[in-house]
């Protein structure tokens, strides 16, 4: 009885509390809500705000006296905001200007709905807009006719008025807004100083005044741990914040904890306008319960952003330690894989009170990169039994510098004294890069008279087919532009993949996967391919469609999937590539009621793709990272001949003087590299662990992550190790190998899948010994002929046949027509690897 009064007596206090709350909401002195196109003088209520028709006699007096093309939309979907039923044209530049009564920081928010009018097609509006002479939103066009986009800016104006011009571009000749937000924010909702700027070789303060010479762009604002969207009803700004999940890399890293009633703010903290309640009653923390024993990992989120430019973000992270609820946690936060602080107390930072809501600001260069990672994970101070770490929200705002020109055609002197300033200094900047390339061009026409160009391998590039011939260049898999001289030639026009896919039609799906559909196609000369297309070009997988363009297009090899041609037309993203009959190796293996392969099968197809992993190691100076080896990414033609795919995730190898390449984790969970993880040091041997991954895969017939399976059985590489290690591995192959596969070459094959899973890669073999001691393997289950040991082979090779004598290779030299057949002889350090071909000869 008693606890049933508590409880209620509780309930009363958290009601009593959000009541007092709400006398407390944020009033802005300058409140601008307009409803664009709208005629009506009653405004539309909008989370209990009200927004006034642009047309109506109060809202008139913020629009430039241009041609006023007010849009109705005729088919409003039912559930559509009145909000969106209406939007503004502009045929010519023009402008809305509020007055502002307070000096500091505004809010402003444009929103954009397009809708069919009877003389206007919304989605081919295209146009520029510029807040108070930023230039804010550039080529802007919104396609997308299902949903609302909404775009945020936070601006502190230099004098009395915010004024948000539009100009329209191209063919097109028309913008469009559905509505305009303008409100004063608080003083202390971003703040002039403080940031902390974050490099791979610094953590500094970042300039002062920044807000004085930039606007920022709401990009980000997530949740986290979260598992519902927070609705500007809910939020004290009006703000959006999303569920985290989505952005996580590895969602089993992470653990969601939540808690009710009102945050406990205080001074020299967070406040309820900079993040509501519901951000820091939700956090994620580590999953330590799943986690092996001393191995450091990181809860790592990927947040996409414009890739392809230099631009600076604020990345702010928002921290209220209601899980520990001590002083004890400890843990450190990186940023794009670089440390931006280590052995962070939040106890100490909100001293003496804890579960304080508190928040960190950080600048980061994008450097052309497509996406944020932001970490937390263990401390070196965290104690065995206080290993954790915590985020709550994170926002990133991009920061948009000034525009020098003022697009309005105005024709005061200043503008004047500007447009002068920036034509002659444009052309004196004009004049000296005409003479600097003029130099460059001379210096390397005598370095190439000095200097043989870099290439991969010996081999002229091809792709696709013998028809298909392009030049060799010298673009890597690291490189931003993939559009090189080489793999223009592999441009396929849209209405050509059209014809080859019946205009995509869903009878040829045969797949699907994170990039999009896959399509079987034959093209006019009735060659089989499979076409995947991905969503229209807008940032998110564009570096991955790049990327694959690079690789494939400079390399050739039996045993990795053969690149026909790519097209970019209407910004699509459509990769073609050789039709593998038999499909990915995963669904010989489980799931799909094909008949079984047999142990020759398996081991034949394991090492095809040993030999195609091997030259993507060894092909260059540098060679070809996969990233993402597993065996949905093995594909077998007709005669279950394997060929490794989906290049998208690779990266170049390190240099010759390096160990390694430090970079954001990227993969898939149960294959991933656990050193790479915890480290985010990627080297080739994060490919040998997950093939090793893929080799118990192929043995046991079963998912390298079965959540259906108990805790112990649920990692294959974990379980697999344990009956390993006791050397009872036939007990846990497919049932259908059963009394099939000859013993010693089951322990060739167990010890080999062993090493290349040893939880640091300096433990693993190279590719070049994983294939080596596959072929002994399959020696012995065939019963050859014996052969001498291997000088690398991992161990019990005391019975390998002799080599048979071959002349030492001292460069590599390839003919016309061996390429042509898909040979290669590949250089390396080792007697063995002299042996393999690109045909597996």
């Amino acid at each position: 009885m008693e606890m049933k009064t508590l409880k209620v007596l509780s309930f009363i206090l958290y009601i009593s509390s959000l009541y007092f709350l709400s006398l407390a909401v944020f009033t802005p002195i300058d409140n601008y809500l307009i409803d664009c196109g709208g005629s009506d003088n009653n405004p539309i209520v909008v989370d209990n705000r009200n927004f006034i028709g642009e047309a109506s006699n109060l809202g008139s007096a913020f629009v430039s006296p241009t041609p006023k093309i007010l849009l109705k939309n005729p088919n409003p979907s039912p559930g559509l905001s009145p909000l969106y039923h209406t939007a503004r044209v502009f045929t010519t530049v023009s402008n809305y200007e509020f007055q502002i009564k307070k000096k500091g920081l505004h809010l402003v928010r444009l929103h954009f709905f397009p809708f069919t009018s009877p003389n206007y097609d919304l989605k081919n509006g295209l146009f520029d807009v510029l807040v108070n002479g930023f230039l804010s939103l550039n080529n802007f066009s919104k396609k997308d006719t299902t949903s609302v986009e909404l775009r945020e800016f936070i601006v502190k104006p230099k004098d009395d008025k915010v004024e948000i011009l539009f100009k329209p571009l191209g063919k097109s000749g028309f913008g469009f807004v559905n509505a305009i937000e303008v409100f004063s924010a608080p003083d202390n909702l971003i703040k002039d100083e403080g940031a902390k700027y974050v490099s791979s070789s610094t953590v500094e303060e970042f300039q002062k005044g920044f807000l004085s010479s930039n606007i920022l762009e709401i990009v980000h604002r997530i949740n986290v741990g979260g598992l519902k969207k927070i609705t500007p009803f809910n939020d004290t700004l009006w703000r959006t914040w999303i569920p985290d999940e989505e952005y996580l890399i590895l969602k089993d890293a992470a653990v969601s904890r939540s808690r009710n009633g009102p945050a406990n703010y205080k001074d020299g903290g967070s406040t309820r306008e900079i993040a509501p309640d519901y951000v820091y009653n939700t956090a994620q923390a580590m999953n330590t319960k799943n986690a092996i024993e001393n191995v450091n990992f990181n809860i790592t989120w990927r947040l996409p952003i414009n890739p392809g430019t230099s631009d600076k973000y604020l990345v702010r992270m928002h921290f209220c330690d209601f899980v520990m609820e001590r002083h004890q946690l400890y843990f450190d936060v990186y940023l794009n894989g670089n440390s931006a602080v280590r052995n962070l107390d939040l106890s100490a930072k909100t001293a003496p009170d804890l579960a304080v809501p508190y928040y960190i600001d950080f600048v980061v260069d994008s450097d052309h990169l497509d996406s944020v990672h932001a970490s937390v994970g263990k401390s070196d101070m965290s104690t065995p039994t206080n290993v954790n770490a915590i985020l709550n929200g994170l926002e990133i705002m991009k920061m948009i510098n000034e525009t020098a020109l003022n697009l309005t055609g105005g024709s005061s002197k200043k503008n004047v004294k500007v447009l002068v300033g920036s034509i002659v200094g444009g052309f004196v900047f004009l004049s000296f890069v005409i003479l600097a390339i003029f130099f460059l061009l001379k210096r390397r026409n005598k370095e190439r008279k000095l200097k043989p160009a870099e290439t991969w391998s010996s081999l002229p590039v091809y792709a696709g087919n013998s028809s298909s011939k392009v030049s060799e260049g010298t673009t890597t898999a690291g490189s931003r532009s993939p559009y090189t001289n080489a793999n223009l030639a592999l441009k396929i026009s849209f209405s050509e993949v059209q014809f080859a896919t019946n205009n995509f039609d869903k009878k040829l799906i045969i797949g699907s996967g994170g990039f999009g559909m896959v399509y079987k196609g034959v093209l006019r000369d009735n060659m089989e391919v499979a076409v995947k297309r991905g969503g229209r070009r807008s940032g998110q997988g564009l570096p991955e469609f790049q990327t694959e363009i690079m690789v494939l297009s400079k390399i050739r090899h039996r045993h990795l999937v053969s690149l026909v041609g790519y097209c970019e037309e209407q910004s699509e993203m459509i990769l073609v590539y050789e039709f593998m009959e038999k499909g990915p190796l995963k669904n010989h293996l489980y799931g799909s009621g094909l008949p079984p392969l047999t142990w020759k099968q398996r081991l034949e197809i394991c090492i095809g793709s040993a030999r195609g992993l091997h030259y993507l190691h060894t092909g260059s100076a540098q060679g070809i990272i996969h990233r993402d080896v597993k065996s949905t990414n093995i594909l077998l033609d007709e005669n279950y001949v394997a060929k490794v795919a989906d290049f998208g995730l690779s990266r170049s190898g390190p240099c010759l003087d390096e160990t390694h390449v430090s970079t954001g984790v990227k993969g898939s969970f149960g294959y991933l590299d656990p050193e790479y993880f915890r480290l985010q040091k990627l080297t080739d041997k994060s490919d040998v662990y997950s093939f090793g991954v893929v080799l118990f895969e192929v043995l046991c017939a079963r998912p390298a992550i079965d959540p259906q399976l108990s805790r112990d059985q649920m990692n294959l590489a974990e379980w697999a190790m344990l009956w390993q290690k006791k050397g009872l591995l036939e007990q846990i192959i497919d049932p259908q190998l059963m009394g099939k596969i000859d013993l010693k070459s089951l322990k060739k094959y167990g010890d080999t899948a062993e090493k290349c899973l040893s939880d640091y890669s300096v433990g693993r073999p190279s590719m070049g010994d994983v294939l080596w001691n596959l072929e002994y393997a399959l020696q012995l289950q065939e019963k050859g002929v014996e052969r001498e040991p291997h000088e690398d082979s991992i161990k019990d090779a005391t019975d390998l046949p002799l080599l048979r004598a071959i002349p030492r290779i001292s460069s590599v030299q390839s003919s016309d027509q061996d390429n042509e057949d898909g040979r290669s002889d590949i250089t390396t350090s080792r007697v063995f690897s002299q042996l393999i071909t690109s045909d597996g000869r």
